[in-house]
């Protein structure tokens, strides 16, 4: 598997199930924010956002925020959904997530990070060790950084989501 090809591919967050994240072979979820749970620099997460966080904490497994955005964002945010965070977390390199693996006391296999990001989210993801669900964009993020990832994304996600497609799973048979 490539470093920029994630385990799973989905539409929204709020299509992971408890049921995939068992066949994952995953006990824990580090979720990025913006654009993944809530609109970039918005305090309320995405509509169904709560409810599906509260059910995948009732199946057991256990989630933390793993951000780069800065502290004064993801704490109050983490906070209104009843979860831990890390922000600043310098994704892709692995120490955000390592340290959020850390906070849940889990090995890096049985983790996976969720994001909208083939760059940061999935690609750190692949340096850590832990699988990775990509998940398309709901919402447009201004500034130059993203609108040059999001160009060098398009070819990879072209290959990943078929038109139509909501699930696409990347993942080898013997993984």
């Amino acid at each position: 598997m490539g470093l920029l090809t994630p385990t799973v591919a989905l539409k929204n967050v709020t299509d992971i199930t408890p049921e995939l994240l068992k066949e994952l072979g995953v006990d824990a979820m580090l979720l990025d924010v913006d654009n993944t749970l809530a609109p970039p620099t918005e305090k309320v997460p995405y509509e169904g956002v709560q409810e599906w966080i509260d059910k995948i904490k009732e199946s057991g497994v256990s989630v933390v925020i793993c951000s780069n955005n800065f502290r004064k964002r993801i704490e109050p945010f983490a906070d209104s959904v009843g979860l831990d965070c890390v922000a600043m977390s310098m994704k892709p390199f692995p120490f955000g997530f390592n340290k959020a693996k850390d906070k849940l006391h889990e090995k890096p296999r049985s983790v996976v990070v969720v994001g909208d990001q083939i760059y940061t989210d999935v690609l750190g993801a692949n340096l850590a060790g832990m699988r990775s669900i990509l998940l398309q964009p709901r919402s447009y993020e201004p500034g130059i950084t993203i609108i040059i990832r999001r160009a060098l994304e398009k070819g990879i996600r072209k290959k990943l989501y078929k038109e139509g497609a909501s699930h696409v799973d990347i993942r080898s048979k013997d993984d």
